[in-house]
């Protein structure tokens, strides 16, 4: 038995992404994750990207509203999405910062909030669209430093 379980581990089959490790050493998981397969399954999500003005208008996920992370407005928050049961997703770059948000948005009422597993850096990773701030497609995206940037594979890394 131990030997089958070294070689699912050693294979592969098991073995952790290196944005699993980061989240992983990161996060504390206390908003749960939604896979960009589970996301595209969801009826109407309000979709907040949590990095800076800056980032988003680089590129981000079409639909997403910027509500920022040092900057981050409760208030505006509340006046602009009142209804306390629909489903938020908040994303970042990889997903520690959306997170904290995440923490901050359930602290304050929403009750369906969860998190895009690995952000922005994974959408682009699995060929997905992002856009730019008129909203046109593009493949630049917004890589925060040069050593967040090896998490972002696909896509032109931008700082």
């Amino acid at each position: 038995m131990k030997y089958i379980l070294y070689l699912l581990f050693s294979t592969g089959i098991f073995a952790q992404s290196p944005i699993d490790k980061l989240l992983s050493k990161f996060n504390k998981e206390n908003i749960p994750y939604v896979t960009i397969e589970e996301f595209k399954k969801l009826k109407n999500p309000i979709l907040l990207d949590t990095r800076e003005q800056k980032e988003f208008d680089i590129s981000h996920l079409e639909s997403a509203s910027c509500v920022g992370y040092d900057k981050f407005n409760s208030k505006i928050v509340k006046e602009k999405y009142k209804n306390f049961n629909d489903t938020i997703v908040v994303y970042c770059s990889v997903g520690i910062r959306s997170e904290n948000i995440g923490t901050k948005l359930k602290k304050i009422g929403y009750k369906n909030v969860f998190n895009l597993y690995g952000g922005i850096f994974e959408w682009k990773n699995k060929d997905q669209k992002v856009v730019d701030n008129n909203q046109v497609p593009t493949e630049n995206v917004h890589a925060f430093s040069k050593e967040w940037s090896k998490y972002l594979i696909k896509g032109k890394k931008v700082y």
